[in-house]
């Protein structure tokens, strides 16, 4: 059976600024997704990570549907009205051309999909971040599928030797989609040096080079379909499939207890490692720091499996330690180098109109005759 994955996460609103969505919120969208079951939709299943909504569909209506669009739609609007009612802060951010956030970039729900022809054990990941680009899932997926010293199926399965084919997105190119075919191993230093910069390009897609089947859909897909001019945007959403021909969920997993430093803390103008929490955990820190959840399903003939928590492991609280050690450290940097984000990636016009206020004072002092 061909399955349609398809998964969204949305900022419709928040408590306490950009923390948490309230639970009416998440029951509003939760509501309205499962009204179309068994109409439009095989299975679907919502949660939150952060301030953002994710939403995950099965259907057999393919990629980039006017019909699962019309679904998606639906939900954020109803939770939209929902945070709006309630009083919270940034209604309906995502959707709508000005929100209240001050941000002057951004805007857009974040879209991942994929077909899968159902293996009879089918299994995959659902990754949700947020407080950080889409280019935040360069070094973990990098490190999951073309490196042995993380990826030991690499060597050790036969239907892993062949390697994987990397879709890389230069996210920053605005006209068209502008995308790059590289594979591994061939072309792993070529990847390096591409995706070392998390805020130029992204991991759009994977494929298994032994079977031609798709490993991942990342979030770095434009989302004109939806209210004409709204593109993908922050807080990515990326689905993995994994096991047989793909690495494991453990293989997959594995290399995010680096905590890589990654854009998009406070304001989206910060740097901060990128912590690997619980399903349903909010942010707090300085709006922070940049969070990363998974659930694993299973799936037949398109019904999910109920999830599991992959990040709740008690391993991973030793790793959260960790990572708030590197959090606060960098904090004491305050506004100082690697702490914020270059200039060219500064979400919001304050700081741009303080450099253009300050260009007219500066004086070119020319050395004497």
């Amino acid at each position: 059976m061909k399955t349609t994955l398809t998964a969204v996460r949305v900022d419709l609103g928040a408590v306490g600024g950009h923390l948490q969505p309230s639970e009416q919120l998440v029951s509003a969208v939760r509501a309205s997704v499962e009204e179309k079951t068994d109409s439009f939709l095989i299975d679907c299943w919502v949660n939150f990570t952060g301030d953002d909504i994710t939403i995950l569909c099965t259907h057999e209506n393919g990629l980039d549907s006017p019909k699962i669009r019309d679904v998606l739609w639906d939900a954020f609007e109803k939770g939209a009205s929902t945070a709006s009612e309630l009083g919270l802060y940034g209604v309906g951010q995502d959707i709508r051309d000005a929100g209240m956030t001050g941000a002057i970039k951004g805007l857009g729900p974040a879209l991942a999909e994929m077909i899968v022809e159902e293996r009879p054990n089918e299994a995959f990941l659902i990754f949700s971040i947020d407080k950080a680009l889409p280019g935040a899932f360069n070094l973990p997926f990098y490190l999951a599928f073309a490196d042995p010293m993380h990826c030991p199926g690499l060597i050790l399965s036969p239907r892993m030797r062949q390697g994987f084919r990397l879709v890389i997105m230069d996210v920053l190119y605005k006209e068209y989609d502008r995308e790059i075919e590289l594979n591994a191993p061939e072309d792993i230093y070529n990847m390096a040096a591409l995706l070392r910069d998390q805020n130029r390009y992204a991991i759009r897609r994977i494929e298994s080079r032994s079977t031609g089947e798709q490993a991942v859909a990342s979030s770095t897909a434009r989302m004109s379909n939806i209210a004409g001019k709204i593109i993908g945007k922050d807080d990515p959403v990326a689905i993995v499939r994994i096991q047989d021909a793909f690495p494991s969920a453990g293989e997959v997993v594995a290399p995010f207890q680096i905590g890589p430093y990654v854009g998009g803390f406070m304001r989206g103008c910060h740097h901060g490692p990128l912590m690997p929490v619980p399903l349903n955990t909010k942010v707090s820190f300085f709006d922070g720091p940049p969070i990363v959840s998974c659930a694993a399903f299973g799936l037949r003939e398109g019904r999910l499996t109920p999830p599991v928590d992959v990040f709740e492991h008690p391993l991973w609280d030793h790793v959260r330690a960790r990572l708030a050690e590197k959090t606060v450290e960098i904090r004491r940097q305050g506004f100082f180098g690697n702490a914020m984000q270059p200039f060219e990636t500064i979400h919001y016009g304050g700081l741009i109109n303080i450099l253009r206020d300050l260009d007219e004072r500066f004086e070119i002092r020319h050395p004497p005759d």
